[in-house]
């Protein structure tokens, strides 16, 4: 394993992914890279602008292209957005890599983390909210699991004592150099 490898966080929405990514990067004195932020920052558009202009499958696009370059960074802590598993491609980069820490939470926290957002295409759609969320859960959670190196669940810890958690656990699993 390289001498600093790479983190990738992936889970649901509302997981904490940025906030527990940016404290680990802190932590580890890494950097720090969310891919939905850099899709918008380089587009200068926000993510509910790119699904209604190209649809899904044109931000789905987008992603694929940003985690291939983002994932070939050195020494950086990974926020990937919370669908960035379902493409096959994504999943073999994340798990080639880095090692990669699933981030599951409950669905309660999910609605509680997400109901102000307002950059959440597939639950500004959405009639009930909690289904949507149930129901991507149920998708998702097989392939954030057939990559995770690591499962953690977050809950109402605080995101600096979580980071702090989740590097002695990858320190404790065998990657001592992380």
């Amino acid at each position: 394993m390289a001498l600093n490898p790479n983190i990738f966080l992936v889970g649901p929405m509302g997981a904490g992914k940025t906030t527990i990514g940016r404290r680990i990067a802190d932590i580890k004195g890494m950097a720090f890279v969310d891919s939905d932020a850099e899709i918008e920052k380089r587009t200068g558009v926000d993510i509910s602008f790119i699904f209604e202009m190209e649809g899904e499958e044109g931000f789905r696009k987008r992603e694929r292209d940003m985690i291939a370059e983002l994932t070939q960074m050195q020494n950086v802590v990974l926020a990937t957005g919370g669908g960035a598993v379902i493409e096959s491609a994504n999943r073999d980069l994340l798990s080639a890599r880095g090692v990669v820490v699933y981030l599951q939470t409950s669905l309660t926290q999910q609605l509680s983390r997400t109901k102000h957002s307002r950059n959440r295409p597939l639950l500004a759609e959405s009639d009930d909210v909690e289904a949507t969320l149930a129901e991507l859960m149920e998708q998702r959670d097989p392939l954030y699991r057939q990559i995770a190196d690591v499962v953690v669940q977050t809950g109402d810890q605080q995101a600096r004592k979580l980071a702090r958690e989740i590097v002695e656990q990858l320190e404790t699993v065998g990657n001592a150099e992380l």
